[in-house]
């Protein structure tokens, strides 16, 4: 291959992939957070206290309820209820079960979506720094 048709080669390598990430990032920035999210048009979350430092929010699942997709800012996550949810990401799509006073963390979720499919109600008590 002649060094200018590799030029061009490379040339279009770049832009499909700043293509890519723009469509990426647009999807992101379309995604509500997980305050917004609701199910089905119905909100699964509340804000406890927010200000210029932190953001607590409760959110409770009943069964056969679920959290539309979205993504999540770094957090940290307690369970005041457990039960099986569902949950869907980029990663696919598994089964966890979450065990009351159990917690996590993360640096933050590009998206998911979830659904409770156990027998109980599941609630988090969830804490964003800002």
């Amino acid at each position: 291959m002649s060094l200018s048709k590799l030029s061009v080669v490379r040339g279009l390598r770049g832009l499909c992939a700043l293509s890519l990430m723009i469509a990426i990032t647009t999807l992101a920035d379309a995604l509500p957070d997980p305050v917004a999210a609701g199910w089905q048009g119905r909100s699964v979350c509340e804000v406890l206290r927010e200000d210029d430092q932190v953001r607590i929010f409760r959110c409770a699942f009943p069964p056969g309820v679920g959290h539309e997709r979205h993504f999540h800012p770094r957090h940290f996550g307690y369970a005041l209820s457990g039960g099986t949810m569902r949950i869907t990401s980029g990663a696919g799509t598994r089964q966890v079960t979450l065990v009351t006073g159990s917690y996590f963390s993360s640096e933050g979720i590009d998206w998911h979506e979830v659904v409770n499919i156990g027998d109980s109600v599941v609630s988090y008590l969830m804490i964003e720094p800002k």
